[in-house]
């Protein structure tokens, strides 16, 4: 995937929309609609990595009440030119084709290697990278099952909503607290992956643990883009050759 031009890219990751109370999230989408507001002013494009939602699976005609808000900002963006393109995360069971068809955005799972201007990326939401976390990955693998996937699309939605609820809670009950850990693993995974592809920056979320650390003696750069449960809003943008982390509304 490669981009032209001088406007920026914006990323941003773990939004775990749904997963607060209701003035939460409100003051969340607030912050958001700031964030796009700036987009469509002076970006070309929009990396969401992971996790936007905290529960989202695809059902054949059904679409989950509550997200009404977040769905009008991104068409919003799209029909504005911006490019969208969604890495699932952990919490994003199966993002199917509602996203690619009905809202024009590019959906994709796992890591991907692209360009911007003259810049080369590595993205990810950053679930299963690295070495340890077996329960996460096998977690991981029961739920991204195909036929478990089927089955979960195929019950009556509310109950499938609720399962969906408690296997997103499972998750996160499962994520080791030691915050020191999940931030050596993903670094830990980055810096191996420098010694073996060329790239300029590693972009990811996952952990919550926002932060940017040279690798290669400064040469590359890992960057982590936070999380928006905790009362903060981060975002990292690209633009002039360089990468930056930032807060809405600084």
């Amino acid at each position: 995937m490669t981009t032209g031009g001088q406007q920026a890219s914006y990323f941003i990751s773990d939004f775990h929309a749904g997963l607060q109370d209701e003035k939460t999230e409100q003051l969340k989408l607030d912050n958001l609609e700031r964030l796009f507001a700036i987009i469509k002013a002076e970006g070309r494009s929009l990396y969401m990595l992971g996790d936007i939602f905290d529960y989202w699976l695809e059902f054949r005609h059904v679409i989950p009440k509550g997200f009404t808000r977040l769905f009008c900002l991104l068409s919003d963006l799209v029909r504005s030119n911006i490019e969208v393109v969604y890495v699932a995360g952990n919490h994003d069971f199966f993002l199917g084709r509602y996203f690619d068809d009905e809202l024009g955005i590019k959906t994709l799972y796992g890591m991907h290697e692209l360009q911007i201007d003259g810049s080369r990326f590595i993205i990810a939401h950053g679930d299963g990278l690295g070495q340890g976390d077996i329960g996460y990955k096998l977690f991981s693998r029961i739920v991204r099952n195909r036929f478990n996937l089927a089955l979960l699309s195929g019950f009556q939605p509310d109950l499938a909503i609720g399962l969906m609820k408690w296997l997103s809670q499972l998750s996160r009950t499962h994520k080791p607290d030691n915050r020191v850990f999940e931030t050596d693993r993903l670094l830990d995974f980055a810096k191996l992956l420098a010694t073996e592809k060329e790239f300029d920056y590693f972009v990811c979320g996952h952990n919550h643990v926002r932060g940017v650390n040279d690798l290669s003696g400064g040469l590359k750069k890992y960057a982590n883009l936070g999380s928006w449960i905790e009362g903060q809003s981060p975002y990292g943008v690209f633009k002039d050759g360089e990468f930056q982390l930032k807060e809405v509304g600084e």
